[in-house]
């Protein structure tokens, strides 16, 4: 356990990847730190469910970018390797078509392209590299300002634009992902493949702005399988940070934040409060705005910082053995109208056609499954405004239409999911308060939303935000740096009280807190 840096009492809400991140850098630079979970244990999204093959995720399956992983763990002086173990899957995803096509995209780049020559020709390949190209340019230019920033930096954003004039036209207003991706790739089936990426952070790609074609800069750099499953990550995080001194208190819902002239105080639903000096709240920032927390928390983020929402999903997760199709860990069935299907979400309506991920959860790099298999499918949906009530038609409808797509694609179960298996948008609205169910929270539809999304700090004193719904974003590793630096814009505030009482001692003695561990380092794929 180390020791404590100075008696500042630092409160974590919520133990999802950013709360865990934002606990291990603080504790690593000793301060006091208390995390306080409304569920019975870590990980917030990153949750399993009971199956005859064992537990199963129900939430985020892809690791990418581990750097920012390591680097967490190194700023404390840790190694994530020795709390967590994750093993590199060289091939990236399975995507299949309904005209039969398949293609593989692999870890290594010159593997793609070579597979897209296979899979489209030469055309297809040479538009492969010169896309790849691009968005490598766009990584590296937005990963400072932007992947790596408290807030988003805007000076930074154009210094980066006046460096690289080439990548102008992609943040034109109105260049939407879609369209980008028309004048990108001459084979559709490739544009739908690249267009997915906007998924990823909740969005549509006929609304998403080109810009998150960058997304597929993070997955080349490679996907690493978490062993145990997605949520022995979150376990890990939360062991580490308990060795600094972290303290975990689950089965805690948080009712009521009071801001007070000195502090904060926090009221439970058991009835108990917690006092606080600084809070780090990791939860939909949606529940501020709303005044879930409370009144005084309403002014914390503005109300284009929260709306409109991103998208919902309808995840099963479930035991069979499968047949008729080779799957990899991840896989990718697309549909046959894209646009189509984000029509319908935008109606706020079940796709009756709709693209699907499957996460093989035992298949993978050295893995080889027998009896059944655990396995979680991702569907978009809208959603779900103004009610957490769940439809008692849903369960039917969605288990006809997934499963009814799955084996048009050749791929059969030997026993179809129960209700159970089922996570709606109503079950995500209900697990998260605030969040109508979205699971990456605003959208980032419109060439400004990215600039809308609220920062690491927010606009009350001592309160600080972390989770996919704030800087930089959705996504395991841009969760878990927002919690890295809301951690670090503790630290530099800290500081600078500290310097502050120092510089008039009034006759006293100075203190000089010390952190004992540096600034991550800032690390992209190779």
């Amino acid at each position: 356990m180390r020791r404590q840096a100075s008696d500042t009492k630092i409160l974590v809400i919520g133990a999802g990847i950013g709360g865990l991140a934002t606990a291990l850098r603080l504790a690593g630079a000793g301060h006091a730190v208390q995390v306080v979970e409304a569920t019975g244990g870590p990980g917030g999204k990153l949750r399993t469910v009971p199956s005859v093959a064992g537990p199963v995720d129900a939430g985020p399956t892809v690791m990418t970018l581990r750097p920012v992983f390591e680097s967490l763990f190194a700023s404390v002086g840790l190694n994530l390797s020795d709390y967590v173990t994750t093993v590199a899957e060289p091939l990236l995803a399975r995507h299949w078509w309904p005209d039969g096509s398949t293609l593989d995209l692999f870890a290594d780049a010159d593997s793609s392209a070579q597979a897209v020559r296979d899979f489209g020709g030469a055309r297809a390949e040479q538009d492969f590299r010169d896309f790849h190209r691009k968005t490598r340019k766009l990584f590296q230019a937005f990963e400072k300002p932007v992947m790596q920033s408290a807030q988003v930096d805007i000076a930074g954003i154009l210094a980066a634009c006046l460096k690289n004039p080439s990548i102008l036209p992609t943040l034109m207003p109105g260049q939407s992902l879609s369209h980008s991706l028309a004048s990108s790739f001459e084979d559709t089936r490739l544009q739908q493949l690249f267009a997915r990426y906007a998924t990823y952070v909740g969005g549509s790609p006929f609304q998403s702005p080109a810009l998150l074609s960058l997304i597929w800069q993070a997955e080349s750099g490679g996907v690493w399988r978490v062993d145990g499953g997605m949520s022995a990550l979150a376990r890990g995080v939360e062991r580490a940070a308990k060795s600094l001194g972290a303290i975990f208190e689950y089965g805690a819902p948080v009712e009521r934040i009071v801001s007070r002239e000195s502090g904060f105080e926090i009221a439970l639903s058991d009835g108990t409060a917690r006092t606080a000096d600084r809070v780090v709240f990791n939860g939909d920032p949606a529940a501020l705005y709303r005044g879930l927390l409370g009144p005084d928390m309403t002014s914390a983020v503005t109300r284009r910082g929260v709306s409109p929402r991103s998208l919902s999903a309808y995840v099963w997760s479930f035991a069979a053995q499968p047949s008729g199709r080779d799957l990899a860990h991840h896989n990718v069935f697309f549909n046959e109208d894209y646009r189509r299907e984000f029509d319908a979400i935008a109606r706020e309506e079940m796709p009756k056609d709709a693209t699907l991920y499957i996460c093989a959860q035992d298949r993978g790099d050295g893995l080889n499954p027998h009896g059944p298999e655990r396995f979680e499918i991702i569907m978009n949906a809208a959603p779900k405004t103004g009610t957490t009530d769940r439809d008692p038609e849903e369960y039917e409808a969605c288990l006809t239409r997934v499963f009814t797509a799955l084996s048009r694609h050749g791929l059969e179960f030997d026993t179809l999911p129960a209700r159970s298996c089922l996570t709606t948008p109503s079950d995500f609205a209900a697990r998260f308060p605030g969040s109508d169910g979205s699971l990456y929270g605003r959208s980032p539809h419109g060439t400004m939303a990215a600039f809308h999304r609220p920062g690491v700090r927010s606009a009350i004193p001592g309160l600080y935000l972390a989770g996919g719904g704030v800087n930089p974003g959705a996504g395991l590793p841009m969760a878990a740096t927002s919690g890295r630096l809301a951690a670090e814009e503790i630290l530099t505030d800290l500081a600078s009280i500290s310097r502050s009482r120092r510089t008039v001692t009034h006759g006293g003695m100075s203190m000089d807190y010390r952190m004992t561990a540096g600034t991550a380092s800032r690390s992209s794929p190779s």
